[in-house]
């Protein structure tokens, strides 16, 4: 089997639209909360949300091939763009027939899809729609504008998974360069959901926080007064290459990826197992594949989405695999500052892992103040601040609707 390793990164979120002021942001505990500018609240119970800030699509694409382009998709292009320099990929030297893209969404061109279909309507139903319609929306089409514009050849996919979409997509990255059926592998995920139909849609399943007044305080993953998460928007991008092509190229790694879990609940098509099987089976997946036991842990960046039973359920997974070890692993929720980007969330969530194991820094969970008591009082929450740790070990969880739990295990890299 491969050794695998991350030689880039790339993000555009809320809090930072590249890599590396994303997390500066999330360890100076930033929240990229504020009130919606894409439409008129008025009428519905969230106003707020975290949108990327000073986003003009001009400052990336030109005008005719941004107007080809769905925002999930723009945002997608730019943190690979932004990975693919970050690793120092040439791929006239490489072997493109070696080189995939597995890209991920949960959603895909959302805001197309209300844009035209309201146009639509409006139209006295005139099917007048835009040329570009389908290839808009497509949750792969990011997978395929990557490797269009590259030459890429390898594997090309894109899993949809609901919020763990790019986690399952890493991990599938990773098995498929252990396996040697890859040398590198784009993955990542990409996700522009703030528009009407999402907020209202959410908003009728009662997930999203309607705290209007605390908006820059919502997202407040384990606190007793959470009302459910922050929709977020952007992406991340990390290349996945194994150790042999890594070092060939001499390639700086950010970290080695050692592990993979991918289960289900099996309980409920919204709601989280009350024990948190799949994620429970999730982490011990990661930790079996990746030879390490409980007590060598160091890091957890949990789902945390600020949900009632979501964060009750993983914390309680935690407890059950981690048990007398608790107290030795700090765990961080960042949505509490980036906001949940769905199937773009276990992206970036993952380059803030491979950060924290490359830095030894680990981001705090932001605005929790009291702890439910349905929360085990022995987890490290990493409250406020962030820590200076040695982080040998760490773990990226995210789970989705439909009952689908992802997590993969980090490793600090040394040759």
């Amino acid at each position: 089997m491969e050794r695998v390793v991350i030689t880039g990164l790339g993000a555009i979120t809320p809090i930072g639209n590249d890599a590396k002021s994303y997390w500066d942001n999330l360890l100076n505990g930033v929240s990229g909360a504020d009130k919606i500018t894409r439409f008129d609240t008025t009428k519905f119970k969230t106003d707020f949300a975290c949108e990327i800030k000073n986003y003009d699509s001009l400052n990336y694409f030109d005008r005719k091939e941004s107007r080809k382009l769905d925002r999930f998709n723009q945002y997608g292009l730019i943190a690979s763009d932004e990975a693919i320099k970050d690793a120092g990929l040439i791929f006239d030297k490489l072997d493109t027939d070696r080189i995939g893209v597995i890209f991920s969404s949960g959603i895909g061109g959302f805001e197309t899809i209300e844009h035209d279909i309201m146009e639509f309507s409006q139209n006295h139903f005139n099917p007048r729609f835009n040329p570009f319609f389908i290839t808009k929306i497509i949750a792969n089409s990011v997978a395929g504008y990557l490797s269009i514009k590259y030459g890429l050849h390898g594997v090309n996919t894109c899993t949809v998974t609901a919020c763990s979409s790019s986690t399952n997509g890493l991990v599938q990255a990773f098995n498929y360069i252990k396996w040697g059926k890859a040398d590198i592998i784009i993955a990542g995920g990409s996700e522009a959901p703030i528009n009407q139909s999402a907020v209202g849609g959410f908003n009728a399943m009662k997930a999203l926080s309607t705290n209007n007044e605390n908006y820059k305080t919502a997202s407040r993953p384990f606190d007793i007064s959470r009302d459910g998460f922050v929709l977020g928007e952007g992406a991340g991008a990390l290349v996945v290459e194994s150790l042999q092509s890594a070092l060939k190229r001499n390639a700086k790694i950010y970290a080695e990826i050692i592990g993979g879990g991918e289960t289900a609940d099996a309980y409920h098509i919204t709601n989280t197992h009350p024990e948190g099987k799949g994620a429970y089976l999730a982490m011990k997946e990661a930790l079996r594949e990746g030879k390490i036991e409980p007590s060598e842990l160091d890091y957890i960046n949990a789902h945390a989405t600020s949900t009632g039973p979501g964060d009750v359920s993983e914390t309680k997974a935690i407890e059950k695999l981690f048990g007398e070890n608790l107290g030795n692993i700090n765990i961080s929720g960042t949505k509490s500052m980036t906001g949940h980007l769905l199937g773009g969330t276990g992206a970036i969530e993952a380059i803030a892992t491979c950060f924290s194991t490359q830095t030894d820094l680990i981001p705090p969970t932001i605005n929790t103040k009291v702890i439910d008591g349905a929360i085990s009082p022995e987890l490290n929450l990493t409250l406020e601040k962030k820590i200076g740790k040695s982080v040998n070990f760490a773990l990226s969880n995210n789970f989705g609707f439909g009952g689908h739990c992802a997590a993969v295990l980090f490793k600090k890299y040394n040759r």
